[in-house]
């Protein structure tokens, strides 16, 4: 496979062809814009949003000069994808924007970003404000490694399914839900993940920011005195390491240790070697496991 390479150019005008900006707008507080994006919303010469109604009022806020507003959403982008990528094969640079936040990020920016990439077309992020990792950098939980998954399925035996492909999963989880689910999925992950911690964050950056930190049973009964309103980032603990190793050793606890060595000698091991791993099954030494048997 060939290398696809590109070096981007700062300043919208400066190729022939034009370049796709990924420009982050704020997630509540008007403050989460960063001096680069203005610049670059100000430079370009068209913006693709996801709601132009949105994008107006940021524009006017940021005193932003008029220019034209292409309409680009998860409904009609198969027909305003390739208008826009036309656009900028003729000259034009376009600012892709989101109603809050990274644009690619659970929308459709992505599918954008993938067309002007096959088109080669340079794709410029303009970094800020995300809900997820906002969420993750105070929930608490570990930061080290994580997955995001961002909006369940809304069948539940899909989100089941997705749920248990994740059981496994050491680094920290991080989703998105909506208030009238909210109740619901925790219940299927207490279900399928078990009560691990997490911490449920909304308002992100605004005035009435929130973070619920605690189990999933602990964040259920504080929903029940607490209705939901606005859209929710959940961040959940990871598989613990250990648990999972106590689980792989499981079919053994219920064994003496005549049929746990037993076990092994019927899957071809010498005594001596049977002896040796039921040892390093129960966390103890050969001796103890030796001496047992022998007093037994």
């Amino acid at each position: 496979m060939r290398i696809s390479l590109q070096r981007s150019f700062e300043s919208p005008g400066a190729g022939s062809t034009g370049s796709l900006f990924l420009v982050a707008t704020p997630i509540g507080n008007l403050e989460d814009m960063t001096y680069r994006a203005v610049r670059v919303l100000k430079e370009c010469d068209i913006i693709a949003a996801e709601d132009t109604r949105q994008s107006r009022k940021l524009l006017t806020h940021f005193e932003i000069p008029s220019k034209p507003l292409f309409s680009y959403h998860e409904h009609n982008k198969a027909a305003s994808g390739p208008e826009i990528i036309r656009y900028i094969i003729e000259g034009k640079n376009v600012a892709l924007v989101s109603d809050a936040g990274l644009p690619a990020i659970s929308d459709p920016g992505a599918d954008l970003v993938a067309l002007a990439i096959e088109a080669g077309i340079s794709v410029i992020p303009v970094p800020g404000a995300n809900a997820a990792l906002s969420a993750l950098i105070a929930s608490g939980l570990p930061t080290e490694r994580f997955t995001f998954i961002g909006f369940l399925p809304r069948e539940r035996k899909d989100i089941v399914a997705q749920l248990n492909a994740l059981q496994s999963a050491q680094g920290t989880l991080i989703f998105y839900e909506s208030p009238h689910r909210i109740k619901k999925t925790l219940e299927l992950m207490k279900e399928v993940l078990g009560d691990r911690k997490i911490t449920l964050a909304r308002e992100l950056t605004k005035r009435y920011e929130e973070f619920a930190r605690g189990t999933v049973e602990a964040c259920l009964s504080w929903l029940e005195e607490h209705p939901p309103l606005g859209e929710y980032c959940v961040v959940v603990e990871g598989r613990n390491p250990e648990d999972e190793r106590m689980e792989l050793n499981a079919w053994w606890q219920e064994l003496s240790l005549e049929e746990h060595v037993g076990r092994y000698e019927q899957e071809g091991l010498s005594r001596k070697e049977a002896m040796k791993k039921t040892a390093a099954d129960r966390g103890v030494s050969k001796r103890d496991i030796y001496n047992a048997l022998l007093g037994d």
